[in-house]
């Protein structure tokens, strides 16, 4: 191939990224805003060893899941890539996804049947992020999101995807950025509105429980599938033995623990961002929890010989690397009976699998919680599994 040629040819699926993927010349092509079963004309952008990227001159032939977006801004903004897809196959795709990199990155050669949840396509986001577009006039009204390509701000008077009473405050000029400040986070969801340029604090309901939190420290940004993966997690625990302590790592702001205090007589909250557990701290509060201060590396080294610390679960909620090496080593080598990992990252949560699955755990229920429509992201549940001992780190 070379740069600039011109090819046509149909689209197969969707990439990780959420870009089309199609074949040409027997190498693999990725193109933006195209869909399944779009025959389309590009044209060779970059050409790479295995792999080439294309930009999209003319569609000839929609697929069949090909929609109109219905956000203006679409193609321009980077907050969506999905918009052009029809919602039934946004998760046909992001499902085929996240098996293919458990089966190609992490060498699984049965997957247990995947569970799909689907959201809300709209107005589901609680948390957003917003940038300060420069104006020689300092307008603090003048907000947008990053645009897809470049560096630029695209200025917003509304968003689709985001909490009614989020659109609400854009649409009337409600949100103001503070001058020293070039982006700041908001967090909306029923009667709580908290900004960081402005109301910081205040707390969330979640399953009839009250959480403190910090539109800066980060949360969940879709409350209804936070739900439902809190709610899929106290079923999984209820075959665990109570008497065994747990651990919640990168535990946030605590909602987990919050949850499953309820079952286990003791709970090791571990979490570096001092301001997530400060937070934690004040949403967990009981006698048998425990918290730890510092990195899950620190915390690996600290139970190194202490034969005492026997854990029964841990869920782990990890940034969208996946678990830090030293972890992911650890926990492959003497981690606990059951691990509840959710993941943000198909690809990091792939390769932490082969580790885990190598070590000893089966993979025994995968769950796909579709948190971020419109968007590539795919957020999962994986339960790791082992037969037999208990056992500790070491």
């Amino acid at each position: 191939m070379r740069i600039g040629e011109i090819f046509t040819a149909s689209v197969e699926r969707l990439g990780t990224g959420g870009a089309g993927v199609l074949h040409y010349q027997g190498q693999r092509v990725f193109i933006d805003n195209t869909a399944p079963g779009d025959v389309i004309i590009g044209r060779i952008r970059e050409d790479r060893k295995n792999w080439a990227l294309a930009d999209l001159l003319e569609i000839i032939e929609p697929g069949p899941n090909r929609i109109s977006p219905i956000c203006p801004q679409y193609g321009v903004c980077g907050g969506c890539s999905l918009q052009h897809l029809d919602y039934p196959c946004q998760l046909a795709e992001k499902s085929a996804v996240l098996q293919d990199r458990l089966l190609r990155i992490g060498g699984l050669s049965v997957l247990p049947k995947l569970t799909v949840y689907g959201s809300q396509p709209f107005e589901y986001r609680n948390r957003v992020q917003f940038h300060r577009i420069q104006s020689p006039r300092q307008d603090q009204s003048a907000l947008g999101f990053k645009a897809r390509k470049g560096d630029a701000v695209i200025p917003l008077t509304d968003c689709p995807i985001a909490d009614p009473g989020i659109r609400l405050a854009l649409r009337e000029k409600q949100l103001a950025l503070p001058l020293e400040k070039d982006r700041f986070t908001v967090y909306a969801r029923g009667q709580t509105f908290l900004s960081e340029a402005g109301t910081r604090r205040g707390t969330v309901s979640l399953h009839n429980r009250e959480f403190f939190l910090d539109p800066g420290v980060f949360f969940q940004s879709n409350g209804s599938m936070l739900e439902k993966v809190i709610q899929d997690l106290l079923e999984f625990v209820k075959s665990l033995d109570p008497e065994l302590p747990a651990a919640d790592l990168y535990c946030g702001v605590g909602v987990f623990a919050g949850f499953l205090q309820t079952h286990f007589s003791k709970i090791t909250l571990v979490e570096q961002n001092k301001t997530a557990l400060t937070l934690a701290r004040e949403n967990v509060r009981s006698k048998a929890i425990q918290y730890a201060p510092i990195s899950t590396d620190q915390w690996v080294k600290t139970l190194a010989g202490k034969d005492s610390m026997l854990y029964g679960f841990i869920i782990a909620d990890p940034p969208r690397q996946g678990l830090s090496p030293l972890l992911c080593s650890q926990l492959a080598q003497a981690g606990p009976p059951a691990l509840a990992y959710l993941s943000c990252d198909p690809s990091a949560l792939a390769r932490d699998a082969r580790a885990l699955t190598k070590g000893g755990y089966t993979l025994t229920d995968l769950r796909l919680y579709d948190f971020y429509p419109q968007t590539p992201h795919i957020e999962t549940l994986a339960l790791f599994e082992r037969e037999g001992i208990h056992y500790v780190y070491s």
